[in-house]
């Protein structure tokens, strides 16, 4: 079984119900995806407001990968620079994946499905790099470095997950051109 990828699904009330859920799941069992555990959908949902009204205003993009049941399983959120001297290169926000899909390539599909979705997607055209943080002490910026991205910037104790546990905030980029 693999994961179908769609960019800029048709947002519906099961897509953003979907996309809640794989949130809450995913910071629930310990993502780095915005949030610390315990936390429930109607507390994410303003973070995902914010990136539905980004996309309704042409700002961010998403692309989202469904299991063989057609559930959200996995996302990513393209974001377009507005900085003139920075539309060469887009922010990817929100990578995830369902934990139960997790250990079956899954992500690495995810993140071939963004680098595909990067270099040939209309609108993407002017697109020379994907760059995105990810957060220290949990490894998944070796994960990144598998699917081709380089760090090229850390910021030490960037990220406060609770009182006494800073993190850093890894910076990787994925050169397209």
């Amino acid at each position: 079984m693999t994961l179908t990828f769609e960019v800029d699904p048709p947002v519906d009330p099961a897509l953003r119900d979907g996309v809640l859920s794989l949130w809450a799941d995913v910071s629930n069992a310990g993502g780095a995806v915005g949030f610390v555990p315990p936390v429930t959908p109607d507390e994410i949902r303003p973070a995902l407001l914010k990136h539905l009204v980004a996309m309704s205003e042409g700002g961010t993009r998403l692309l989202v990968g469904r299991d063989e049941d057609g559930e959200v399983a996995a996302t990513a959120f393209f974001t377009f620079n507005s900085h003139p001297l920075m539309t060469h290169w887009v922010w990817l926000y929100t990578v995830m994946v369902h934990p139960r899909h997790q250990g079956r390539g899954y992500g690495l599909d995810l993140m071939a499905a963004v680098e595909h979705t990067a270099r040939t997607a209309e609108g993407f055209e002017a697109i020379e790099a994907v760059r995105l943080t990810c957060r220290g002490g949990t490894g998944v910026d070796g994960f990144y470095a598998k699917a081709g991205y380089k760090e090229v910037g850390r910021v030490p104790d960037a990220i406060r997950v609770a009182p006494g546990d800073d993190r850093d905030d890894i910076i990787m980029l994925l050169p397209l051109k």
